[in-house]
C-alpha cells in the first residue's frame, strides 16, 4: 500500500498494486456510512471516498479544485440526501467547522439523521425547502464560506442562486451540480450547462471551473464559481 497525501486536507490517495482509492481520514473510527472500504494506515483511519457515489469526489478525481475546503468554517449544503457526500466534507472540515445541510424528503432526513448525523457533532441537519431559504434564517447566522448544491430539480440553479444570495459571503465560492436531465431530458447538455452558467453570470457569479463528471456520472457537470456581488 502506497499512500499520497492530497492538497486537501485530510484526504488522501491510496494505490494498493494497479489501484487507487480516494479517502478521507475517518472522524468516526470504525463507523462507515454506505458501505466504503477503511483502511488502517500510519495517518490514522482513512475511509474510501466513491467518485460513482459522490459527484464532490468525482469533481477532484477529474482535477477541480476544491482547497476552499481547507479554510471554510461554515458550509450550506443543499439537498444533502442520506449525506455520503457530506460525511466526508465532514471528515475534511473536522471540528473546525459547521455543515448545514438542507434536505426536504422526510424519508431521507430520517435515514441521514439515523446514519450520519448521531455520529457527528459538526454537521446540523435542516429540515427545509431548500426553494424558500429564508426559512432557516434563524439557524445560520451570518454568512458562509461555501454553497454546496446538489438537487435534481429543473430550477437547480436558481435554488443556489436564492440560498447564496441570502447566505453565501461575497468572495465565497458555489459549487453546482448540474443534472441536465433534471432540467431537460430532451436537449443537449451541453446546452443546458451554458444556460445555467448564464444565469450564474447574470446574478453575481464568476465562473470558475466546469467539469464534466463522466465516466462517473452521466450527463452531469459540476461548477466551481465565485460571488462577486449581490444582484
Amino acid at each position: 500500500m502506497e499512500i499520497e497525501k492530497m492538497d486537501i486536507k485530510n484526504t488522501y490517495l491510496i494505490k494498493i498494486n494497479d489501484k487507487k482509492y480516494l479517502a478521507t481520514k475517518n472522524l468516526t473510527p470504525g463507523i462507515t456510512y454506505y458501505k466504503e472500504r477503511l483502511f488502517k494506515t500510519k495517518y490514522g483511519e482513512l475511509r474510501e471516498w466513491i467518485p460513482y457515489k459522490s459527484k464532490l469526489s468525482a469533481a477532484y478525481l477529474k482535477k477541480m479544485d476544491i482547497k476552499i475546503l481547507n479554510s471554510a468554517r461554515k458550509i450550506l449544503y443543499l439537498g444533502m440526501s442520506t449525506g455520503t457526500t457530506v460525511s466526508h466534507i465532514s471528515d475534511i472540515i473536522e471540528e473546525e467547522g459547521i455543515i448545514y445541510g438542507v434536505e426536504v424528503a422526510p424519508r431521507v432526513m430520517l435515514e441521514y439523521i439515523n446514519r450520519v448525523a448521531k455520529h457527528r457533532d459538526n454537521i446540523i441537519p435542516l429540515f427545509y425547502d431548500a426553494r424558500i431559504p429564508e426559512q432557516y434564517k434563524y439557524v445560520i447566522h451570518g454568512y458562509v464560506d461555501m454553497v454546496y448544491c446538489d438537487v435534481a430539480q429543473p430550477d437547480q440553479t436558481e435554488i443556489a442562486i436564492n440560498n447564496s444570495k441570502i447566505y453565501l459571503k461575497k468572495g465565497g465560492e458555489l459549487f453546482l451540480a448540474i443534472k441536465a436531465r433534471s432540467i431537460d431530458a430532451s436537449r443537449e447538455p451541453k446546452e443546458i450547462y451554458q444556460e445555467e452558467l448564464n444565469k450564474l453570470k447574470n446574478n453575481g457569479f464568476k465562473i470558475l471551473e466546469i467539469v464534466d463528471l463522466a465516466p462517473y456520472e452521466k450527463d452531469h457537470a459540476m461548477v466551481r464559481a465565485k460571488k462577486i456581488s449581490s444582484i
